[in-house]
């Protein structure tokens, strides 16, 4: 299935019947490029029957192409009926691609833009003289990366493998996890100008029609020169454009995205890079990490009690040291109040003001460490953090007590399974600061409902953004705060899936 077609007079021009036009055209429309090369050849007994074969060095496997095509076509094929027929027709076609093309995928085309789209994917084209079409010989071959361990998605326990840059291995990894033939795949190209191969997986009878409908029309719905990114292809079609929370979750696990097919989410895979995108997803599904489920339940309910805590941690941490040396000091317990107070005697800045320097120095260092060359990133982010904390402290700019509120909140921010909530909660600590700044505990309140308000209204692809919470269900209760035992987790979520929610028929009890 293509989609996005360039708009053009040759948009859908058709193959001509002449060979060198069709090979002065081809030669003419991609700038003469060197990659592209071109064999004229001559087939059958007699060789009477001339044949052109382009294809794009780099994406195409010469060593396949020389074996199962160009040995068949000029060397084996000896059948005298090529010869002898009266006219060049559909019949002799048919007779190559079943008796000389000794390759997997052949595909006819018949229109110029799907043999440039094939060929500069790494498809050998073979046209003919006297024919108004040709074949797309699947040969495509290229240096990929390896499925390698996990660079963002670290684990003790669980598969070691990643995904890669290639959609069909990514496809691969999944199909190796369920071996279901109601897992599903469909594939377009998005991209005038890129041509990007982006797929949909989901398992039919598991995945609501109505939400595979959605992210079918969503991605049917994007018209854009290139998509370079599986992040792309999120900012087109996230519900909600204005929020700092994602409302699609991201992950380069495969693990993880069969099992949120198995709960009813469908995939979205970008050729071109290593993380798939999944939907639809909830605020819950972010604190949940794939070792969740590969180790005891209640191993995996204290690390994920861990993770909501260090996210309140994360989130207003420094918020509440700011609002109550501030405002609420009656608070505090008197020798801590004194020491404190004494810290801060030769601080000309108010904590709003220390709180804000470390923060952005903070973040310059995150930063930097991340663009750094990864030989002496990891060595100038602590040395950083320790020579510019020491020195800020003993220079008199920020105390340190309001150092270790910073870092105990900076380190609380690393606990998320997924990368991109981090992000968020570093955004909303900012407008948290200024609120508690402003109107100490109170400011924070306000925050927090606002907070609530805007989690509550937002979606993702029409499921409530946190359900099962609110609204409430108990029976998904399961698998959010706490993780139940897996024989005690007989449903998927309810809002995810509305016809086959049943995933085991008869638990076990735990003592057989």
């Amino acid at each position: 299935m293509e989609h996005n077609k360039p708009a053009g007079s040759d948009a859908a021009e058709p193959i001509s019947a002449v060979l060198k036009q069709n090979i002065e055209k081809i030669i003419h429309e991609l700038g003469h490029s060197d990659d592209i090369i071109l064999r004229e050849i001559r087939i059958g007994k007699l060789g009477n029957i001339r044949a052109a074969i382009v294809y794009t060095d780099g994406l195409t496997g010469t060593q396949q192409l020389a074996d199962f095509v160009m040995e068949s076509l000029i060397m084996d094929m000896k059948n005298t009926e090529l010869d002898q027929l009266v006219s060049f027709g559909q019949d002799v076609l048919n007779a190559l691609k079943e008796r000389a093309l000794t390759v997997g995928g052949v595909k006819e085309i018949t229109e110029f833009e799907t043999l440039y789209t094939s060929l500069l994917s790494g498809d050998a084209i073979l046209l003919f003289e006297g024919q108004s079409q040709g074949f797309a010989i699947g040969v495509r071959y290229w240096n990929q990366r390896s499925v390698t361990e996990p660079a963002t998605e670290t684990i003790v326990r669980g598969p070691r493998e990643s995904f890669t840059e290639s959609i069909r291995t990514n496809t691969a990894l999944i199909r190796r996890k369920i071996k279901d033939r109601n897992l599903w795949l469909e594939t377009r190209t998005i991209g005038r100008v890129t041509k990007t191969d982006v797929s949909i997986m989901y398992i039919h009878g598991i995945a609501s029609n109505t939400v595979v409908d959605e992210v079918r029309k969503r991605l049917d719905r994007i018209d854009i020169d290139g998509i370079l990114e599986s992040g792309y292809i999120e900012e087109l079609i996230q519900d909600e454009r204005r929020s700092p929370f994602p409302t699609i979750y991201n992950t380069e696990r495969p693990d993880v995205v069969a099992a949120d097919l198995l709960e009813g989410r469908v995939a979205i895979l970008v050729d071109g890079t290593p993380f798939v995108l999944t939907a639809p997803t909830t605020f819950i599904q972010f604190f949940q990490a794939a070792e969740d489920y590969y180790q005891r339940a209640d191993i995996s309910t204290f690390l994920r009690l861990l993770r909501y805590l260090s996210f309140y941690i994360s989130l207003v941490g420094s918020s509440l040291y700011i609002a109550i040396t501030t405002f609420h000091q009656e608070m505090i317990p008197t020798q801590l109040l004194i020491s404190l107070a004494a810290q801060r005697e030769g601080v000309p800045f108010p904590a709003i003001v220390e709180a804000f320097m470390m923060e952005i120095a903070l973040e310059i260092l995150r930063e930097a460490s991340i663009r750094m060359p990864r030989a002496v990133g990891q060595a100038v982010s602590i040395l950083g953090t320790l020579v510019i904390g020491t020195a800020a402290v003993e220079a008199g700019m920020v105390s340190a007590a309001m150092v270790i509120v910073i870092s105990i909140t900076a380190i609380s921010n690393f606990i998320f399974p997924a990368p991109n909530m981090s992000i968020s909660v570093r955004l909303i600590r900012f407008p948290m600061l200024l609120l508690a700044a402003s109107f100490g505990l109170f400011g924070i309140i306000i925050g927090y409902i606002t907070l609530m308000f805007h989690l509550c209204s937002l979606r993702s692809f029409g499921v409530p953004y946190t359900s099962s919470l609110a609204p409430y269900n108990r029976e998904d209760l399961k698998d959010t705060i706490f993780r139940l035992p897996r024989w005690r987790m007989r449903t998927r979520p309810h809002l995810l899936n509305q016809e086959n929610e049943t995933r085991e028929q008869a638990p076990p009890s735990p003592k057989t």
